[in-house]
């Protein structure tokens, strides 16, 4: 009798994905990629989910996971809400990670593309999902899409030996591995 995997087994056949997930919103990061750059963001938006006036709840929005990266809609059926559709191509996306404290929180930073000159380029968008699992699905939906997109700018950097070398990282650990690892990372 084979046994369940303990972790989602998540492949870029599985893409696109939809959730549907309270957007607790956005705020700047100081890094490219690490859970150091999330944490703060993260526990800023939650305080200020938390904070909320009673009658005011966090917009619900479906995200999409595909190979081309990750599209946000509000959850409604009013057309002009559906025109307020935000996609993040994947090479934006320079991190993703079901949060270390907020195991239901799925966040990612995104890097601005063009000029970012006087302005911050780094992006935490948050996500409140209804389960710790789905947080873990969309992490596991998301490296589905960067291992797509890590095959294709390896096959672009074969063709092409000079050009410039993409990185971006997804972090897999889970929840408790990232608390127990969050002490060795440094600054560097």
């Amino acid at each position: 009798m084979a046994t369940q995997p303990s972790e989602p087994i998540i492949g870029i056949n599985d893409l696109p994905m939809s959730f549907h997930v309270k957007y607790l919103g956005h705020e700047l990061a100081r890094g490219l990629w690490g859970i150091k750059h999330t944490r703060r963001p993260v526990d800023n938006l939650v305080t200020s989910a938390k904070n909320l006036p009673q009658n005011e709840i966090l917009p619900l929005v479906t995200i999409e996971v595909s190979k081309e990266g990750l599209k946000m809609r509000p959850l409604t059926k009013k057309k002009q809400d559906k025109e307020q559709e935000i996609f993040f191509k994947v090479d934006t996306i320079s991190y993703g990670v079901q949060d270390v404290i907020y195991t239901r929180v799925f966040c990612m930073i995104i890097v601005k593309e063009g000029d970012t000159k006087g302005i911050a380029p780094f992006h935490c968008h948050a996500f409140v999902c209804e389960s710790r699992n789905q947080a873990r699905q969309i992490t596991y939906a998301l490296a589905a899409a960067f291992q797509e997109y890590g095959r294709k700018v390896k096959d672009e950097n074969k063709n092409n030996p000079d050009g410039i070398k993409k990185k971006f990282a997804i972090d897999l650990r889970s929840p408790e591995e990232l608390e127990g690892a969050l002490d060795d990372e440094t600054e560097a």
